[in-house]
């Protein structure tokens, strides 16, 4: 980790994205970003997604309506949010306005969760040929983030997409598959995914015939929080 002000445009947070490096904050009042590359990279293997079977039962039942890039902007604030278990935050102003900015680029996109109109879940991240640097989710209703996630992982996969990045591990992450590597090998994995052309958008009904076809793997432990 290296720290130094400065001025970060859309351009160069992609540039950096690029390179696997991606900028945080120490607190959501900071008022300069630091970029970070872990050693080792958090990541979630598209084809080792583990699904509990009750998640599934529920991602295909109806009861959210799941939707893309519809409200980037509430499910940034969402994320940036104080939460029982989180009541700091690293997503700063200068983050937020450099997300919003990338996402009117088209390189940035979120997944919703909704129950009655009202906006009860999602996650957001950058995506860059064939992959996707998850930033964040947040919930406010059971399963809510889950299933923005399963979503996210069928659409990468109907998508051709090849990495999906995490950053971190946290056990929220672990209970779905997720596994660290070293920095070598995460960087021939990243450098092969940005060459790769990926569709993100897809249509409603293969987005459900995909997660129909997510592999319901074994019942875990519910985790408590998640960033």
């Amino acid at each position: 980790m290296f720290r130094r002000r400065v001025e970060v445009t859309p351009d160069l947070l992609l540039r950096r994205y690029r390179d696997g490096l991606f900028p945080m904050a120490e607190t959501r009042d900071a008022t300069e970003l630091f970029w970070l590359d872990p050693e080792p990279r958090g990541i979630l293997p598209l084809d080792g997604f583990h699904l509990p079977r009750r998640l599934r039962r529920t991602a295909l039942s109806g009861s959210f309506e799941v939707t893309a890039d519809r409200a980037f902007e509430a499910v940034i604030d969402g994320c940036a949010a104080p939460a029982p278990g989180r009541e700091e935050s690293w997503i700063n102003p200068q983050i937020r306005a450099l997300f919003l900015a990338v996402h009117r680029l088209g390189s940035a996109h979120s997944i919703e969760c909704w129950q009655d109109g009202e906006l009860c879940g999602g996650l957001y991240g950058i995506s860059i040929g064939g992959a996707f640097f998850g930033e964040s989710m947040f919930s406010r209703r059971r399963d809510a983030s889950k299933v923005a996630l399963v979503f996210l992982l069928a659409r990468l996969r109907l998508g051709g997409y090849r990495l999906l990045d995490t950053q971190f591990i946290t056990g929220h992450l672990a209970q779905f598959g997720a596994i660290e590597v070293p920095r070598v090998r995460y960087r021939a994995m990243l450098a092969d995914a940005v060459a790769t052309v990926a569709r993100w958008q897809q249509e409603p009904d293969a987005l459900l015939d995909a997660v129909r076809k997510l592999a319901p793997g074994p019942e875990r432990s519910p985790d408590a929080t998640h960033g």
